[in-house]
């Protein structure tokens, strides 16, 4: 008797183990290829039975990733976000659409939101877990994404057999959007700038983020370097008056020579490089764009300037001391010559140790390639899907009532859209767009130079 409790105990153990143990990289990888080949039901029917009773992990650079969550597990119930009532309900056009819906459906996602910059040591460590738990993530900074993520193999890339992006902008690695930090000014007493050479005249002191708080900021200048942007550069400098390009002319010489030491052959390369050096010696760093544009948007704040997420006008409350009003976009002035900002990314990607792989790639197809999933974020300027039928329109943002029949209140928040702000003819955005490759491969010689200034 005794023997045979014991070969039930040992079955049983074995069974637990077996079905606690985390896949391996090959066994996600395989079902990251069989899911890019199913549609939306049938991919959303498997998270349904994988994620049932259970709760997966997964860690993101925006907290925005919270509401996702809510809206993607409700649509697996066949319910939807009543803002009316603040309440789920049931919802006949998601029942209509996915009859596979499961109205008692109990699968729970843990996001989490890791502060300064840990993310990357935090997968790490969990991908060399020997029981990982975290399946899926949303992460930014594409030198280190490519560096320290995808060369290593640590994550995967999946794309929806339903998304309609575009592969060789946004497919690998796989983006969830673009977001933009642009050129902005405080208006009042007169002030206009129309060149981007402006921001790093004599005496100007723009407000911009600490580089090493946000590295993203580092792969603005690191993508300057590369031919297309330092060609936009040389143009702005050639828009300039004779007097100011004077003022610029000594450090444009002093960084000839640097720009042939790091390997920057293009010819105007050393435009950009003079921009950065003064950039970097003048900027007024802060540590959030919040407070910056807080800042910027009082009537006391008369010259000031900064490099700022586009989205956080939107969250300036008018009073007798303060309103958007006060601030210009400055790639929306006529004539405006040069560079508008920069584009970073949001990336979405799979561990290769997921424990709910089906769940992470449903997941990610639901914020990419609807509405709804990607509201969190496309609900505000500034912020653009990799698939643009899961975009909202913001172009009459600044209307009554967002209305394009009413008053303009607030100009600035008229959103042009991504085709405008990524468009590099005169006229255009013309921001600079982070690439994970080129980052990553001057990110060393050009860091270091950067450091040193």
């Amino acid at each position: 008797m005794k023997s045979i409790i014991l070969l039930f105990i040992m079955v049983m153990v074995t069974v637990t183990l077996v079905s606690c143990k985390p896949k391996d990289t090959g066994e996600v990888q395989k079902i990251i290829e069989q899911a890019q080949k199913m549609d939306r039901n049938e991919l959303y029917a498997k998270a349904i039975e994988e994620l049932d009773g259970k709760t997966m992990t997964a860690v993101g650079n925006s907290s925005r990733g919270k509401t996702a969550q809510e809206y993607f597990l409700a649509y697996l119930q066949g319910k939807k976000f009543d803002s009316a009532t603040g309440t789920y309900v049931a919802d006949a056009k998601i029942r209509e659409e996915f009859p596979q819906y499961k109205e008692d459906f109990n699968g729970k996602i843990d996001w989490t939101q890791p502060k300064n910059n840990r993310i990357f040591a935090q997968i790490s460590s969990d991908v060399n877990s020997s029981k990982p738990l975290i399946s899926m993530t949303l992460i930014q900074d594409g030198n280190q994404i490519k560096s320290k993520m995808l060369d290593t193999g640590y994550l995967l890339n999946y794309i929806p057999k339903e998304w309609g992006g575009d592969k060789a902008t946004n497919g690998e690695p796989f983006a969830l959007q673009s977001l933009n930090k642009v050129f902005m000014y405080n208006n009042l007493g007169g002030k206009s700038i129309k060149n981007v050479w402006q921001f790093v005249a004599e005496g100007e002191r723009p407000m911009f983020m600490g580089l090493d708080s946000e590295p993203v900021g580092k792969n603005f200048l690191y993508m300057l370097t590369n031919e297309k942007n330092s060609n936009i550069m040389k143009e702005a400098y050639d828009a300039l008056t004779a007097t100011e390009k004077t003022y610029f002319d000594k450090t444009i010489k002093e960084v000839e020579q640097d720009a042939k030491d790091l390997g920057l052959t293009h010819a105007n390369a050393k435009y950009s490089l003079a921009w950065i050096k003064l950039w970097v010696k003048q900027f007024n760093q802060q540590t959030d764009d919040g407070p910056i544009m807080g800042e910027l948007a009082k009537s006391s704040s008369v010259g000031e300037s900064g490099l700022i997420v586009y989205s956080k006008l939107r969250s300036v409350n008018e009073t007798p001391e303060v309103s958007k009003n006060n601030v210009t976009v400055a790639a929306y002035q006529e004539g405006y010559v040069g560079i508008g900002g920069f584009m970073y990314k949001h990336y979405l990607q799979v561990l290769k140790t997921s424990p709910f792989p089906w769940t992470s790639v449903a997941f990610i197809h639901f914020m990419t390639t609807t509405q709804d999933g990607f509201s969190p974020w496309g609900k505000d300027i500034g912020g653009y899907a990799s698939d643009d039928k899961a975009n909202q329109v913001h172009l009459y943002d600044g209307h009554e009532d967002r209305d394009k029949n009413k008053p303009i209140l607030f100009p600035a928040l008229n959103d042009r859209g991504y085709e405008w702000w990524s468009g590099d003819t005169a006229g255009k955005g013309r921001l600079v767009i982070e690439d994970p490759t080129y980052v990553a491969s001057v990110s060393h010689i050009v860091g270091d130079w950067i450091d040193l200034l």
